[in-house]
């Protein structure tokens, strides 16, 4: 006799389920739980006919090889209480919509959610950061952006584009159409969704040096594209995380925010935010009492006669550079940079009651703004969370200029 059964959408990771299909099918965890969260709106009809086939697939497999009885109308509802369960679920009430390429761990969802965004399509290729994603905010990136199959599901219809793309330089010998020719960038490929979808606004962030990199050459074509070609009035400025997101981290990053001219005619009135006063300090943030034995440094190490030497204040973060340690004068967070995790460049160290140790990962998350008692930090290895943190943006000032896009739109 059958016995009913849940399921879930860990269940396309089953491996026998995973031979039975051709391995063109690896979108499917994606391509369910993006129709799961736009189920009470029109973008699920997007995702709807792929999404109820591969439901259907894994019923019947399940029914077949494991002797269940699960009925689909009984499937699609725990699922929807899968990914509706969630620290951070798709707001009821959403007021525009957004895609998040590049999407990291969610920075930039978390902050448009927070302003009445719905991000219906997301896609990042880093598999640690989808994993941390998902336990978030119940859906499964797409991966590749690069490949046509992944930009093929990005919806027609959308307000904003949300991108932290790296940076690459461009080929200014091959020219196409007038304009340098971006191929073989990832920029080319934000190019190609823009130009085909055409979303009211464009909101891009990079570290600050893109606007110096290959000699300004980069930056320089970046906004030829998007001005010229594309036809976006473009705004870019330097931001810092300290001065316009109070948050106790030396962080300077350029934004870019494009307007499609006729969709936003008022794009003009733009602005970004103003500088607000630092009332937080790195104490707000740091953990109190003894942390994990792995993060300090043993008397034993070769480095640790420096550190004890020069690490005499509790009171500030200190940087580890490659030889030497710096104290970070401006008694704030130095920029958290993706290589903490490796004992690399800038690893950001404090001296506590206890000891000498690195900045916990989930210190390095409040630190770019995440709200650590709800945001989940899933069971892999530290390292890989610190290059997380240290990938991520600072959410709460993307927040801030997301509200001075919507003064806009």
């Amino acid at each position: 006799m059958k016995v009913i059964e849940k399921i879930s959408i860990e269940e396309f990771d089953l491996k026998k389920f995973k031979l039975k299909f051709a391995e063109e099918d690896d979108n499917r965890k994606a391509v369910l739980t993006h129709y799961l969260h736009n189920y009470q709106n029109e973008i699920q009809e997007h995702f709807r006919e792929e999404a109820e086939e591969y439901l259907k697939q894994i019923i019947e497999y399940k029914n077949e090889e494991e002797n269940l009885d699960i009925v689909s109308d009984v499937a699609l509802q725990q699922l929807l209480f899968e990914v509706e369960h969630v620290p951070f679920p798709t707001p009821e009430n959403s007021t525009f919509d957004f895609i998040d390429l590049f999407a990291g761990i969610g920075g930039f969802r978390i902050a448009l959610q927070n302003v009445g965004g719905n991000c219906v399509y997301t896609s990042e290729w880093n598999e640690g950061a989808k994993i941390t994603y998902q336990a978030n905010f119940g859906k499964v990136p797409f991966g590749d952006i690069t490949k046509e199959v992944t930009k093929s599901y990005i919806p027609q219809n959308f307000d904003i584009l949300c991108a932290g793309f790296p940076c690459q330089a461009f080929s200014i010998a091959g020219l196409r159409k007038g304009f340098h020719d971006t191929r073989g960038t990832l920029f080319f490929d934000l190019e190609k969704i823009i130009e085909t979808r055409r979303p009211r606004v464009v909101f891009l962030e990079n570290v600050k040096n893109l606007v110096s990199h290959d000699k300004g050459n980069t930056f320089k074509i970046i906004l030829e594209i998007l001005e010229k070609k594309l036809g976006y009035k473009t705004f870019t400025k330097i931001l810092n995380s300290s001065t316009h997101a109070n948050v106790p981290q030396n962080r300077e990053r350029i934004f870019i925010v494009a307007f499609d001219k006729e969709q936003v005619p008022n794009c003009a009135d733009f602005k970004f935010p103003d500088a607000i006063p630092l009332t937080k300090t790195i104490h707000d943030i740091l953990e109190k009492g003894k942390q994990a034995e792995n993060l300090y440094y043993k008397k034993d190490h070769k480095y640790y006669p420096e550190l004890e030497k020069t690490m005499t204040s509790k009171d500030t973060i200190y940087q580890w550079r490659r030889v030497y340690v710096r104290e970070n004068k401006s008694n704030v967070c130095p920029t958290l940079t993706a290589n903490m995790g490796s004992g690399g460049h800038n690893v950001p160290l404090i001296l506590d009651d206890y000891g000498i140790r690195k900045l916990t990962p989930k210190e390095c998350f409040a630190f770019q703004g995440y709200p650590v008692d709800k945001y989940i930090l899933p069971n892999i290895a530290n390292s890989k969370l610190y290059m997380q943190a240290g990938n991520s943006v600072t959410t709460t000032l993307i927040e801030r200029i997301g509200k001075e896009i919507l003064k806009v739109i």
